[in-house]
This record gives structure tokens, sequence and C-alpha cells, in this order.
């Protein structure tokens, strides 16, 4: 068997180990005890919503999945033809994804709920075992996509170098195409959904009628927690599905291209998915690093599994870079294995050095966070000010250390070496998503403690569990962002290769307004999300004024809310909001490809991804720190809840929410959907503008 035989099967294996602990940790979670009624009952509409949204919203997307595979199928020749199915393929994964993903997590929500009756150790357990079964299954659909995929194209055109660089290799990048058209808009819908239902809960409930976020007579916190599933849970998972596939298509793509002989150019191919296969077992080992002794904190338990996870995958590396790529040799067409190693090394430090900055800008009792605190005691202008400051320096240091690490991957192994950084990032997703789905299912089990009635002690493990669960959340987003900026480069290298453009003369008119065009959508992306929410906001706070107003016995306990009615909203004003944003983001590469040429539109990549990086890291940051700023004056900081610090606090949240769970984490996913729409469309451009 050739190399790219056994390849494939180490691919099923690790696929296969991935989903089969996801299949066993699923049974595991669903014979969990939900012994009251009330909770089961509670978390029962929330699983519906939750459920209902994600059936609608692709049924919505089934009509555009078939449209761009019919596109790719007629305006490609040849082999190409077959990219059509390798997007339906990758669509199909991304949503099986989150469809697992959120099954799980709004059955675990109620166990961890239950489980925090016994303590902080079998809460965070089940709240763990939750996340890890996300993170498993978006890692083991990767490798089955990879492996059907592959083992059909050698099928059809042999297993030859050639065949991998002229047919293979280009149909597979429909697959992460449809990853990324499917994560856009999961993460664009399911973002305008949360916030909408969240604002409604915190500006009604909280600052206006008086009551918890989570208290049962407001309508919208069904709604609410909806939310926190179908945004960080689907969203968050299918984002990070997405830049997996693509950094390691983006490796493959760019290895086949390094000269030197077949043999050593296959190896550079393949080494990505055995390099992947490896992050699956280092994964797994850290999963069961996560254990909390009585006593400790949950963080310490989580940030154990996560470095576990990543110091097993440094070793996993140095072993598969020394024996597979041929150690002690100084490497065929420049790339050595100790270049390589190297590059996959830094990407891993990179991704936590810049979780570590995050979790200092946005963390609880930080001195970023503290300083907001502080300012909201002088009102919501200053709170608002003195967060986006706090937003706005966060973005230095990160980039910084993006910066550095193309600098030194691309010296350690050129182009190839930042694809192996991009992918060593991402080498430990299992782990790395199973700690960031962790959150939402705290979080809800928090609400749904709070609406069930439990005991205070309860509520209080909850509480610990979800704080935990913020500083997850945006080190999960940190991870996503470098990773984004990761993988867009290598894209865009990947598609100047395709398309045959060489040096790019940035004092080229076209291409410097390509690199404006490209600047300015994000803003005018992130601009449409914040509208979208701003919309579905109006129409929660509303429909929630409008109950206390009609049903004054609500807060009196006489009478029901209408939770169907407040999701119902948030539903049809996701649905709606991620349509006009989702389609500029599809349709601005192709147009500009087909319009300016390949030089506007590699201008257009440089700007998206330069201006987007930034725009991200700033609102992200911002929004989490405001949160963590309401949660410390919640906790008892400022004179504590009720208190006009608290309502400033509220009205920061208010407008960060969107920033850190909307526009912000969509602008990951609009500069990697750009980059692999412009490569999937490399082939064509160069027909048509007779490259």
């Amino acid at each position: 068997m050739d190399t790219l035989g056994w390849t494939l099967l180490i691919v099923a294996g690790g696929s296969l180990l991935a989903l089969s602990y996801a299949a066993i940790k699923t049974k595991w979670i669903f014979n969990q005890p939900v012994e009251d009624q009330k909770l089961r009952k509670i978390g029962g509409f929330v699983a519906d919503g939750a459920m209902a949204f994600l059936s609608r919203e692709y049924k919505v997307l089934v009509p555009f999945v078939l449209l761009v595979a019919a596109f790719l199928a007629l305006a490609n020749q040849g082999a190409l033809r077959y990219q059509a199915v390798a997007f339906v393929v990758g669509a199909l994964a991304s949503a099986l994804a989150g469809f697992i993903g959120m099954k799980v997590a709004t059955a675990a929500n109620t166990r961890t709920t239950h489980a925090a009756q016994n303590g902080l150790i079998p809460a965070l357990k089940v709240a763990f075992t939750g996340g890890s079964i996300m993170g498993m299954s978006v890692v083991g659909l990767a490798m089955l996509g990879f492996f059907v995929l592959l083992s059909l194209g050698i099928l059809m055109f042999g297993s030859s170098v050639e065949a991998l660089a002229g047919q293979i290799l280009p149909i597979v990048t429909g697959f992460s195409l449809g990853a990324s058209s499917m994560a856009l808009f999961a993460r664009v819908g399911g973002g305008i959904f949360t916030k909408a239902a969240d604002v409604g809960a915190d500006l009604v409930g909280k600052v206006e009628a008086g009551i918890p976020e989570d208290d049962p007579r407001n309508p919208a916190t069904i709604a609410d927690n909806v939310g926190d599933n179908v945004g960080d849970v689907a969203g968050m998972g299918a984002d990070l599905f997405e830049s997996y596939v693509g950094s390691i298509i983006g490796a493959m793509v760019l290895g086949v291209s390094i000269a030197g002989s077949d043999a050593h150019r296959l190896k550079l191919v393949v080494f990505p998915l055995l390099l992947a296969v490896a992050g699956i077992g280092a994964a797994m080992i850290g999963v069961g690093f996560v254990r909390v002794k009585e006593g400790k904190s949950a963080q310490a338990a989580l940030n154990k599994g996560t470095f576990g996870a990543a110091g097993i995958a440094a070793v996993f590396s140095f072993f598969l870079s020394y024996f597979f790529l041929g150690g002690g040799s100084s490497g065929d067409g420049g790339i050595s294995w100790l270049s390589v190693f190297s590059s996959s090394v830094l990407g891993m430090v990179a991704g936590t050095l810049i979780g570590i900055i995050t979790e200092y800008y946005t963390g609880t009792d930080t001195k970023p966070v503290n300083k907001i605190v502080k300012s909201c005691e002088t009102g919501p202008a200053t709170t608002l000010i003195t967060g986006m400051g706090v937003g706005m320096a966060s973005t230095f240091l990160p980039i910084i250390i993006i910066m550095a690490t193309i600098l030194a991957s691309h010296a350690f192994a050129g182009l190839y070496g930042i694809a192996i950084a991009a992918l060593g990032m991402l080498m430990t997703l299992g782990v790395q998503l199973a700690v960031d789905a962790y959150g939402p299912i705290a979080d809800n089990a928090g609400g749904l403690a709070e609406m069930s009635e439990f005991p205070p002690e309860v509520r209080g493990i909850t509480d610990e569990l979800d704080a935990v669960g913020n500083t997850t959340a945006a080190i999960g987003k940190g991870f996503a962002i470098g990773s984004a900026a990761l993988t867009s480069i290598i894209l865009f290298s990947a598609f100047r290769q395709q398309v045959g453009v060489g040096t790019i003369d940035l004092m080229n008119p076209k291409v410097i307004s390509g690199v404006l065009f490209g600047a300015v959508l994000p803003y005018l992306f992130s601009s449409m999300a914040m509208n979208a929410v701003g919309e579905a906001a109006f129409a929660m706070i509303e429909e929630v004024r409008r109950q206390f107003r009609e049903k004054p016995g609500i807060l009196k306990e006489t009478e029901q809310p209408d939770y169907k009615r407040c999701v119902d909203i948030s539903t049809a004003s996701a649905l709606k909001g991620m349509i006009l944003p989702g389609t500029i983001a599809v349709l601005a590469p192709v147009l500009v490809g087909f319009i300016g040429g390949p030089k506007m539109l590699a201008g257009t990549l440089i700007g998206v991804t330069t201006s987007g990086v930034v725009l991200a890291i700033f609102m992200s940051n911002a929004g989490g720190a405001w949160d963590n700023a309401k949660k410390m004056i919640e906790g008892g900081a400022s004179q504590g809840k009720g208190s006009e610090a608290h309502k400033a606090a509220v009205v920061g949240d208010t407008v960060g929410d969107p920033f850190k769970d909307t526009a912000g984490p969509s602008l990951n996913i609009l500069i990697k959907l750009m980059a692999i729409i412009s490569l999937v469309i490399a082939p064509m451009l160069k027909i048509f503008w007779g490259l």
C-alpha cells in the first residue's frame, strides 16, 4: 500500500476514534438523571426551542446549498465539477456537527443542574462531558469528510502527485467552502437570535421590571437560554470546524506545490492529515486530565486539560515530523522535519499566548475589567468609553503575536510553515472546543436552577461554573481569531498559486482599490449584523413590555408568560437578518474576481484580512470585558446589584453582547469564507482572464 493509502486508513481510524468517543459519551449524558419535574419541563422548553430554530435555519439554507452546488457543477469544467459534491459534503458535515452539539448541550444543561445538587465535581463532569462531545464530533466529522472525498478522488483519478495537484485537491477545496458557508450563517443567525433575546431579557427584565435575568417571570428568559446554545454551541462549533478544515486543506495545497521529489511532496501533502489525527489522540488524553479536586477551582481543571493536550500534541508532532519527514536529513525542497515541527509548536504557543492575553483583557478581577467596573460608578457613558478603550488596547499584543508567528514560521518552512503553524494552533481542537462548549452548558444550568427554584447553594455552584465559562468563551474566541488570521493567509497564498498571480504590486490601482474595498467590508458586514440585532431586540423588548402590560399577573406569579412567542420572534429575526450579510460575504469575492480581475481580488483579500482580524479582536474583547464587569458588580463590587453602577454595567453589557457574540465572531468566518471562495473560483478566473 502506498503512502496515500495508509494515510487514509489512519485518517479513517482517527475519525472512528473521535466519533466513537462522542457516541459513548452521548449515551452517558442521556443516562444521567433529571428527577425534578419542573426542571425537566423548563429544560424541555429550551431543548424544543433550540432544535426548532436549527430545523428552520437548515430549511432556509437548503436552497442556498443547492444553488451553490449547481453553480459549481455548471461553471466548472472537467473534473472540477465534482467540487459541487465536496461542497455538499462540507455543508452536511457542518450541519450535522451543529445538530449533535445542540442536541447534547440541551440535554447536558438540565443534567448539570441536577448534578450540582451533589456539588461542584459532578456538575463539572456533566457540563464538560457535554462540551467534549461537541469537540470530538467536529474533529471526527472533519476527518470523515476528508477520508470520503480523498478516497473517491483516488478511485477516479489515481494517487499520483499530479492527480492530487490537478484534480483531487482542487475538488476537495469545495469541502472547506461548504463548511465555511454553513458556519457563516450559523454564526450570524445564531448571534442575532441569542442577542435579541439577551437584550430583551436584560433591559426590560433587569432594568425596567427589576427582576433577575433568569427569573421565570421574564418572558424572554427561555429564548435567552435557547440563544446560548444556538450561538455559542452550534455557532462556535461551525466556526472552528471550518477553520480546522480550511487550515488542513490550505496546508495540503501548499505542500503539493513545493519544489522537490514527488515522494517528498506527497509526504508534505499528507502530513497535515497525520498531524490532525495525532491532535485527536492528544485531545482525548487531555479530556481525561480534566478532573477537579475538592477545594480546587474548575478553571484549574480545564487549564490542565487544555495545556496537557497541547504538551502531548507537541510530543506527537516531534515524533511524527522526525520519523515521517526524515529525521537527520536537511529536507527535500528546503523543507526539513525540524522546520515543520518548529512551525507546529509555534502555532500551539501562539494560540496559548493569544488565549492568555484575551483572558487578561476580559477575565474577572483583572486590571482592565476593574477599570470598567470603576467607570460604571459614573454612568453608562463612561462605561462605554472605557470598555471601547479596553477593546482597542487589546488588539495590539495579539496582532504582534500573529505577526511574529507568520515571520518565524515562514523563516522555518516558507508558506508551508505558516500553514503548519495554523494547524498547530487548532491541532487539539477536540479539547479546545470541549472547554468552549462547556461554557453555555454551565450558563444554561444556572438559568435552569433559577427558573426551577433550586436552593441557593445549587445556583452558587452553577454560577461558579458559569464564571469559568465566560473566561473559556473569551479564550475560545481568541483562538478562533488567531487561527482565522493564519488560515486566511495560507488560503490566500494557495489562491495566488492556483490563479497564477505572482508578485502583488501594492501601487497597482486595481490592487490598492481592492485593498480599500476589502478593508471596508468587515465594517459593512458588522453594521448589518449589529442592525439586525437592534431590530430583533426592539421587537423582543416590545413583546416583553406587552406581556407585562397585558398580563399583570406575570410579575405576581399568577399568570404564565408566553415563552414560545419570544422564541418565535428571535427565530424569525435571526433567519431574516442573516441573509443579507451572508449573501454579501459570498458574492463579494465572485464579483470582484470576475469584474476587477485576480489582482483586485488579491487586494480585496489583503484588505478584508487585515481589517477584519483587528476589528474582530476589538469587538470580541470589548464585549467580554463589559460582560465580566457586569458580573463583578453583580457579585458585590461597586455597591452590587440594583445600584446605579449596576444599571450602567447592564447598558455596557447590552452594547457588548452583539459585539462579542454576533459581529465579532462572524468576522472570523467572513475573512476565511472570502479566501476559500477565491481559492475555489481560481480555476474559473484563470480561464475567464486567459491567464
